[in-house]
């Protein structure tokens, strides 16, 4: 990457919050979880997406390009899709139909705007599947040409929200430091001093990959929503580490936190990709 496309993705995730549009890691951080999860793909997944690392770490990004400031009606679409702010459900569960469901519920039962909530979890759901459904085509037509684009395409897509979900900061309200009683913000930056951890720190996907080994999920919903309600219990030990200096100068304990929350997005990540595949050896015709 080159010091000037460096220096503008810098730029564009520090505009993004400073406009309250959190990013889950820099670009740098993004792609290393989507190479890592391909280093460790199955051998009974198509060689096309074993193979596909640097495609897929090039499109787990497109969810923050997409955000760009130009793109109004995009970058509205867009915003919620990164984050879920579980103090915000007081207590609730979110339904397990889809997105429409959970907006009327934040509406009506929590009186809250599902943009200020976040919605997460369905944009995991809808991309998994979204892979799932290419895959059968694949099985179905293995030698169209545009059929891998298109995997491909939907699992970077997948990997950066499911990235987004192993940030623990991008489980709560605050994201970018906590309010204090007389209206003042308490560790303003945090939430980018983690985005860009993974990048200045030289997290490899080589590192991230190590023992990493695709299961099996028998409710992928419930998978998800767990995955979440843990990262969401590192919040505290990410406010306890910038307090202590710890991501303006790296020390190994913040450096092994950080690595480990890269590690546990590349697992997610590599166990849906793996799931997808499973699924779409038994889905239905699509008419």
């Amino acid at each position: 990457m080159s010091k000037r496309v460096f220096g503008y993705i810098a730029v564009v995730a520090a505009g993004l919050l400073i406009g309250g549009l959190a990013t889950g890691w820099w670009a740098g951080g993004h792609e290393t979880v989507a190479e890592a999860a391909a280093a460790r793909l199955p051998d009974d997944l198509p060689a096309f997406f074993r193979r596909g690392g640097k495609h897929l770490a090039h499109f787990a990004v497109d969810p923050d390009r997409w955000k760009n400031r130009e793109m109004g009606f995009l970058r509205r679409a867009e915003e919620s899709n990164h984050f879920l702010d579980a103090e915000d459900l007081d207590g609730k569960k979110l339904p397990d139909t889809h997105r429409f469901d959970a907006m009327k519920m934040m509406y009506t039962d929590l009186k809250k705007e599902p943009n200020k909530v976040g919605l997460l979890p369905y944009a995991i759901m809808e991309n998994y599947e979204k892979l799932t459904v290419g895959f059968y085509d694949f099985r179905k037509a293995p030698e169209n040409a545009a059929i891998p684009m298109k995997c491909l395409v939907h699992g970077g897509t997948l990997a950066h929200y499911t990235g987004d979900a192993a940030m623990p900061l991008h489980t709560t309200r605050d994201f970018d430091g906590r309010i204090q009683p007389d209206g003042t913000v308490k560790q303003k930056g945090i939430h980018a001093k983690i985005d860009g951890f993974p990048e200045k720190n030289k997290i490899t996907p080589e590192e991230v990959c190590r023992g990493l080994e695709a299961k099996k999920i028998d409710d992928v919903w419930a998978h998800v929503n767990k995955f979440l309600d843990e990262s969401h219990t590192h919040i505290d030990k990410c406010y306890e580490l910038d307090a202590a200096g710890a991501f303006d100068t790296p020390t190994d304990e913040s450096r092994a936190f950080i690595l480990g929350r890269v590690r546990a997005g590349a697992q997610l990540t590599l166990d849906l990709w793996y799931n997808a595949w499973l699924k779409s050896e038994k889905l239905p015709g699509h008419w």
